[in-house]
């Protein structure tokens, strides 16, 4: 269910009184919290669709490019739009998405996860469809296909897969919503 950031519910702090933050998943009366955990579970949970690789290596590999993910590169996009664009913070940021411009070249399939989407795309997500809404709210352009054409292809694909498009928010509320935060509007 959607949560009202500002004024957040009582559901919201009974099921995660220490962060008081979405996401939350409940299973059978359970909370799951953050996003990375939230994944793994939904994977141990329901095997018929797995989201981390089979390999024990593979396996770690997607879970160390999730983190550096959620840790390193959401962060450091964030502080350009958070900092209006200065140099020395778009180059932190293109220096992270260029990990992930070098992966994605290496590994030469349609998704990090290969042929289907794995954790690594899921956490990629803000960086597919959230990253796009955050550049137009705000006017700072600096992911183009001509700097990163293997993530600009790889977002496109993701953002157009059937599963992904139902589960999106729709864009003009999360513009709305970036307009207002960094004072747009």
């Amino acid at each position: 269910m959607e949560e009202d950031l500002e004024n957040k519910s009582a559901s919201l702090l009974n099921y995660n009184p220490v962060h008081k933050k979405v996401p939350v998943l409940v299973h059978n009366g359970n909370p799951i919290l953050e996003s990375l955990v939230i994944v793994e579970y939904i994977d141990d949970v329901w095997k018929q669709v797995p989201i981390l690789p089979d390999d024990p290596y593979q396996k770690a590999a997607a879970r160390f490019l999730a983190k550096f993910i959620d840790d390193q590169c959401i962060p450091a996009l964030y502080k350009v739009f958070d900092r209006n664009g200065g140099e020395q913070v778009i180059a932190e940021a293109c220096e992270k998405l260029q990990i992930l411009e070098d992966e994605l070249r290496l590994n030469g399939k349609k998704f990090f996860g290969g042929d289907n989407i794995n954790n690594v795309d899921i956490a990629a997500a803000f960086v597919a469809y959230w990253l796009k809404l955050l550049e137009e709210a705000t006017e700072i352009k600096f992911v183009t296909g001509s700097k990163f054409p293997k993530i600009t292809e790889w977002a496109e694909g993701f953002v157009n897969c059937q599963t992904v498009k139902e589960v999106l928010p729709p864009r003009e509320i999360m513009l709305a919503y970036y307009k207002k935060r960094f004072n747009k509007i």
